[in-house]
């Protein structure tokens, strides 16, 4: 146990979860986060899955071009075996993660180390994208971060796909999404089936 300035006992294992739609800011803030805590001299190790190359095949790219170093991995399970002698541990894109990092995160935290997760909490039907509920459900901290609807400018609530694709996993940029609030995402699927 430690103390903090405010002199509340914690444990330095925990998991901060920073979720929401496509262009809301999630991998910035997970980027700002690693990057305090290089700051602070801590030891910091980044994971992405290894099947977005969209910006870079190795580092963590934010859609305004911030990146940091990161490691690409084919399963949670590796999150483990690459962690030994770290204080904090980032993980970008979860969404496209096996359902394993569940438990690897926990793991993790019962270590003491504190884990950033950033990733879509839904997919571009509005439902519960892979493992990201169930880290939500146990995770310290969520943040929820909002892009901003194209169509009205309200807070958007789904990142819509523009392109005939039922896939759940398509990794795509603006030309391919873009973010909506619930109503304008109501008009764009019924303009859809027109």
């Amino acid at each position: 146990m430690t103390s903090n300035l405010t002199g509340e006992a914690h444990r330095p294992g925990r998991i901060e979860v920073v979720c929401g739609s496509m262009f809301s800011g999630k991998t910035e803030e997970l980027i700002r986060r690693m990057r305090r805590a290089q700051f602070a001299k801590q030891r910091v190790e980044i994971f992405k899955p290894a099947i977005d190359v969209r910006y870079s095949e190795e580092d963590v790219v934010s859609h305004d071009q911030k990146h940091i170093k990161s490691t690409p991995i084919d399963s949670s399970a590796s999150i483990l075996l690459l962690s030994g002698d770290i204080d904090v541990v980032g993980i970008d894109e979860a969404q496209f993660f096996d359902a394993g990092l569940v438990e690897v995160c926990n793991e993790l935290a019962y270590r003491g180390i504190r884990v950033i997760i950033a990733g879509l909490d839904m997919d571009f039907q509005g439902k519960p994208f892979g493992p990201m509920p169930a880290l939500c459900a146990i995770a310290d901290e969520v943040t929820k971060v909002h892009a901003i609807c194209v169509h009205c400018g309200a807070l958007a609530y789904v990142s819509h796909r523009k392109v005939d694709n039922d896939k759940q996993v398509m990794l795509g940029e603006t030309q391919e999404y873009e973010p909506l609030c619930r109503d304008c995402y109501q008009k764009a699927l019924r303009e859809w089936e027109k």
